[in-house]
């Protein structure tokens, strides 16, 4: 299936997803029904719903699904698995509780390891990031309503119209106006710790102004992708389906992904689930 179909796949369930989520967000009776997984990470039924959705969309294409709250599919069963899907139906569940917007939905696709096709959106503010490396990365603002929205709630996925979407989007990276010296580093809020203040320090002995701006989930890439900030250093351990949709809009914006430890690959589809420590600039 073509790369551009696979995007509007994609662009289409995570819309979906997102109203869902909101529906369930904005409910003021609901308690949000709060579980937690064996990691210790919060799992609500809003991640459950939206993955339901996702994976509805993009069984469609014929590729296998590898999803955050499907995980438990063998390695010996996916292992040889080359192109497939990876998906976050709820990165920031955290803050999704906490209620402070910062959670999205992440889609991506692989081949051979490397994610050629990326989509998050971010449900309070209804802005849809989208890039695969035919065309580049885009970020859109949804008003709702909006000719925009009604083409990808209202049509098949292949009906969407790509390339109206991209021209009434910003194409990524979006210049910013900046002080010579300065740096603005992103870094997670519910995430930081020894190493990446270390870091931070290292980085304000280099340079004059480093300000730091906190955020959670995928959003922290799609800044540093369109431009808002410098630098996103990870020095946690994380999932693919945290970063894989990322790295395709900050790579297709024309940034760079750098592996803390360079001996490491950035293979997708481990054994142990689990990528390198990284840095997005």
């Amino acid at each position: 299936m073509e790369l551009n179909i696979l995007t509007k796949l994609a662009i289409k369930a995570s819309l979906q997803a997102g109203y869902k989520i909101m529906d369930i967000y904005n409910d003021p009776k609901s308690d949000f029904n709060i579980q937690t997984k064996t990691d210790n990470s919060p799992l609500t039924i809003a991640d459950k719903n939206s993955n339901d959705i996702i994976i509805r969309f993009l069984v469609q294409s014929g590729f296998p699904i590898l999803s955050e709250e499907e995980k438990e599919l063998p390695y010996s069963e996916r292992k040889d698995n080359k192109n497939l899907w990876i998906v976050d139906p709820l990165d920031g569940t955290k803050e999704f509780i906490k209620r402070n917007g910062e959670f999205t939905v992440n889609i991506a696709f692989v081949e051979e390891g490397i994610p050629v096709l990326g989509v998050i959106y971010v449900p309070v503010t209804r802005t849809l990031y989208f890039a695969n490396k035919l065309i580049g990365s885009y970020k859109l603002c949804l008003e709702k309503d909006s000719d925009s929205e009604k083409m990808i709630k209202n049509n098949e996925p292949e009906s969407i119209d790509l390339q109206a979407l991209m021209d009434k989007a910003e194409e990524l990276p979006v210049a910013h106006h900046r002080k010579r010296g300065s740096v603005v580093v992103v870094a997670s809020r519910s995430h930081n710790n020894e190493l990446t203040e270390e870091y931070i320090s290292r980085l304000k002995e280099k340079y004059s102004d480093v300000e730091i701006v906190s955020s959670g989930s995928s959003i922290k890439i799609c800044l540093v992708a369109e431009g808002v900030a410098d630098i996103y250093p990870r020095f946690a351990p994380t999932m693919e389906w945290d970063t894989a949709a990322g790295q395709a809009i900050a790579v297709f914006a024309g940034k760079q992904v750098v592996m803390i430890d360079e001996t490491t690959p950035l293979i997708y589809n481990k054994e142990n689930l689990l990528n390198p420590y990284f840095i997005v600039k």
